[in-house]
């Protein structure tokens, strides 16, 4: 399917971008009507709680919600559904994990591995952790080129770590890391792996047990749903044996004054009123996906990475940070231009109806290897043409003509 047809099929389901050139979705993706409309029923239908009411608007209700649990399983190639935890998206998912996990299984001189690429988010805890339990942290290395530094693995391999937290793709140089390779030797090595997809599961096609990590993080507000909203998934013998970090209610089968014991999973780290239309338009997200196949959304973004490529490279002074080659990379593009700040830039072509985003995009560790505090970075999803290409390089065009006479 070509990025001209792909795009006609699916132009009628996000009316509100006509006119716009939306190019912040590794930030937040936008919602086609239909997940809207499944948001919505939750409401105009009789807005009820989940789980234990036994009249007709909180069935429905609960029925939709464990649907959707099915829908993410499949969604992701999860053997049982009651591996997936809802959570409040993939920043709330990972510090689950660091928090109950990490605090059951590491212990002082342990070894945690950090990547340099991390987001913050999968960063962040395991530097809490490891000063907590007074562990070491090592740190992985980036190459030039933007890509995980393979030298550097023996020495990882030979420190025996105890847990490694891992992104699958950058959201800051869009490069894939090859997990399916990496993961089973850091496993032969006893390694316990955290991987970070919210750049990945929307992207990508997903298979958990392909990928070999032993938890994967995910957000629904960058695959088409909500905010508000993501998943843990987790191997169910691990998610089995570590305990709940959150307190209230619905995560317990039984409450005495002596003793508690915890609900089954999933429900054991869902505490509390979850996100009941958030779930609901995470499920209508993972069905407009399926529809369209990930297969194809991969090659709808290859294509137009690689148009990309060939139209910025045109642009003299205008440097694209990580992989040069579009097949190692998802479709976001970090860029300098001109050595005008990012944010300058982000406005100027944000006056021309360019949305992209400017910053550190919470990698700072990983700028400060390139030198830069912060970088302009456009991101594509299946709703962008060639078009918004054109018109990216148009605007920057203009931008430089603004800037010329200072710079």
């Amino acid at each position: 399917m070509t990025i001209k047809s792909l795009s006609r099929n699916i132009e009628n389901d996000f009316p509100f971008l006509k006119g716009v050139v939306y190019l912040d979705s590794a930030a937040t993706s936008q919602m086609p009507a239909q997940v809207c409309e499944a948001m919505s029923e939750h409401y105009k239908l009789g807005a009820s709680n989940v789980h234990r009411g036994v009249y007709e608007w909180s069935v429905r209700a609960t029925d939709r919600f464990e649907d959707t649990r099915k829908k993410v399983a499949e969604f992701i190639g999860a053997g049982d559904e009651r591996e997936c935890i809802f959570t409040g998206g993939t920043t709330d998912a990972l510090n689950t994990v660091a928090q109950s996990w990490g605090e059951t299984n590491i212990a002082e001189g342990d070894t945690v591995v950090v990547t340099l690429m991390e987001h913050h988010s999968n960063l962040l805890p395991w530097m809490q952790l490891a000063e907590r339990k007074k562990a070491k942290l090592l740190w992985w290395e980036v190459t030039d080129e933007g890509e995980l530094d393979m030298a550097q693995l023996p020495a990882i391999l030979a420190a025996q770590p105890k847990l490694v937290a891992l992104t699958w793709v950058s959201n800051v140089l869009g490069t894939i890391n090859p997990v399916e390779s990496l993961i089973p030797q850091l496993k032969e090595h006893g390694a316990t792996v955290v991987l970070d997809g919210a750049q990945g599961v929307p992207h990508l096609p997903t298979d958990v047990k392909k990928l070999g990590a032993d938890f994967l993080a995910f957000s629904a507000h960058k695959m088409m749903g909500p905010t508000g909203i993501g998943v843990l998934w987790g191997k169910k013998e691990l998610l089995e044996a570590m305990p709940p970090c959150r307190f209230g209610g619905s995560m317990i089968l039984s409450v005495r004054q002596d003793r508690v014991r915890w609900a089954e999973l999933p429900h054991k780290f869902e505490g509390g009123t979850p996100n009941i239309s958030g779930v609901h338009g995470l499920g209508a997200a993972v069905d407009y996906l399926q529809s369209v196949g990930m297969d194809k959304v991969r090659a709808h973004e290859l294509e137009l990475t690689t148009y990309a490529f060939e139209q910025l490279s045109q642009l003299e002074n205008l440097i694209i940070y990580g992989p040069q080659d579009p097949a190692k990379r998802s479709g976001v593009l970090s860029f300098d231009f001109h050595g005008i700040h990012p944010h300058d830039l982000a406005t100027l072509i944000g006056r021309e109806g360019i949305c992209a985003r400017a910053g550190h995009h919470c990698c700072q560790p990983l700028l400060k290897k390139f030198g830069r505090q912060g970088t302009t970075r456009a991101s594509f999803y299946l709703y962008n043409t060639r078009a918004d290409v054109d018109a990216l390089v148009a605007a920057l065009k203009k931008a430089h003509e603004v800037f010329k006479e200072v710079l």
